[in-house]
């Protein structure tokens, strides 16, 4: 009897109900977008060299580790979507549909207006944004994409069609035709960029927009009480410890790459900056909050097999993890109410290539570790250590490669484009699975870590929240 007490008495403090139910008060949810494994290695050795350690990595000691699967209800290969919809909702969904059901067919949108039925076509599940909303909690989304791409709308948005831009950012703006009454008295905290969304096509100038109903969003917005900010020196200025609503949006398309705006010294925050503030904000309310950050430039270097800018967004992105593990530090010591989790979405088709020397440039060609030579291909040609599956830079006769920045041909050129195997216009996703990092409240369960679905790390969530 004493035995089977014991054995019941341990199965239960291996379950999540045991370790984590209200435990957790609040959740920073990480997601690097296109951030496979792949691109976790090169940027650690492009910043830290091969004995480093990434921010992700190494968090305060006490990091639980996993595998993900990515895969969506009608794919293998997921896009953004419903890959992060999954973490979010818990459901699997078709490629390109947004936090709904999975019977919900995508139906491409009219321009930037959704062109799905009003009844007929799934349902709108519940997200972990409008969840904790409904539980008190104060809660944000911070990208460096658009506000209304796929990632961060799928934690605040439903949709049958990532691509309805202008529909999506509706369902943000409070009280306004088309808002998520879910969301209560709305996001706490959205920054990124994505500004063309929110204003009407009428507008000129910089107030000119995609909006065909002529709603300024911004100013909707900010009739609603939210601080509004349209460039990095303004975002400062603002003070995040007593400013409840704020709205950021400073760009009219995607933010800037990082490499980009720290050269061209653009007047952008950075995602650590934006990151830093969301926390004042959201950090207010003593009932917790969730908050997502996104660093969702590094799938579109990704894309465009442009390695360099793939590498700054993902520091950048690194960066911005390390300032809210400090940040959170200074207000939960140990971390005893705070989980943050770190993963991707999806995978991409980069591999890291050949037999190269240890301390070599990842950026460049490939030397060999037995005698530091360029290492060649059967016809003779040197290659760099990182190549691509598939995209645009397939050229019909391979040639030697100059590993030097003078121009885009060059393998250390900030516009190099690493060579493909497949010729694409545009790379695609990969798919295989992603990593995820785990540190903090409810982080301690035996259940973070092995190979687990998409749709896993969302009850693993809720349960840490205790819903």
């Amino acid at each position: 009897m004493k035995k089977l007490l014991l054995a019941a008495v341990l199965a239960s403090a291996c379950s999540p109900a045991a370790f984590a139910a209200g435990e957790a008060k609040n959740v920073i949810f990480f997601l690097g977008d296109g951030m496979g494994p792949t691109t976790v290695t090169a940027a650690r050795i492009y910043k830290y060299k091969e004995e480093g350690e990434l921010h992700m990595e190494k968090l305060d000691g006490k990091t639980r580790t996993a595998r993900v699967k990515t895969y969506s209800n009608d794919a293998q290969t997921t896009d953004s979507a419903p890959s992060m919809a999954a973490y979010m909702t818990g459901v699997k969904m078709n490629n390109e549909v947004l936090s709904m059901s999975a019977d919900t067919k995508a139906i491409r949108p009219n321009g930037k207006d959704s062109a799905c039925p009003a009844t007929g076509n799934g349902t709108a599940v519940d997200t972990i944004l409008e969840l904790a909303k409904a539980k008190g909690k104060s809660v944000g989304a911070v990208t460096t994409t658009t506000v209304t791409h796929a990632t961060p709308a799928a934690t605040y948005a439903h949709i049958c069609h990532r691509d309805a831009e202008n529909t999506i950012a509706a369902q943000a703006a409070v009280g306004g035709v088309g808002y998520n009454t879910k969301l209560g008295d709305g996001l706490d905290v959205l920054l990124g960029g994505g500004r063309t969304y929110f204003l009407p096509t009428t507008g000129t100038g910089a107030a000119k927009g995609s909006r065909t109903d002529g709603r300024d969003l911004t100013a909707e917005m900010q009739a609603k009480g939210y601080a509004y900010a349209s460039t990095g020196t303004a975002l400062a200025a603002i003070d995040g410890k007593t400013t409840t609503k704020l709205l950021g949006l400073f760009n009219p398309s995607h933010m800037e790459y990082e490499l980009d705006r720290v050269k061209k010294n653009i007047d952008e925050p950075s995602l650590a900056a934006m990151t830093l503030k969301a926390i004042d904000v959201l950090g207010q309310n003593s009932s917790g909050f969730f908050l997502m950050v996104e660093g969702g430039r590094i799938d579109h270097a990704l894309h465009g097999t442009n390695a360099k800018r793939v590498m700054d967004d993902a520091i950048a992105f690194d960066d911005a993890i390390k300032a809210a593990l400090d940040e959170m530090k200074k207000r939960d010591p140990d971390l005893k109410n705070t989980l943050i989790v770190i993963t991707a979405d999806h995978d991409h088709t980069m591999t890291f290539n050949g037999y190269g020397k240890r301390g070599s440039n990842v950026l460049g060609t490939v030397k060999n570790y037995k005698d530091g030579k360029e290492m060649v291909d059967a016809d003779g040609k040197n290659y760099t250590t990182l190549v691509f599956g598939n995209g645009p830079n397939r050229p019909a006769v391979r040639s030697n490669l100059v590993e030097g920045n003078a121009d885009k041909t060059q393998a250390l050129h900030d516009d190099y484009q690493q060579e493909t195997a497949v010729k694409l216009s545009s790379e695609t996703h990969g798919g295989g699975d992603v990593m995820l990092f785990a540190t903090g409240a409810g982080a301690a369960s035996k259940t973070f870590k092995g190979t687990i679905d998409n749709t896993k790390v969302f009850s693993l969530i809720t349960t840490a929240f205790g819903f």
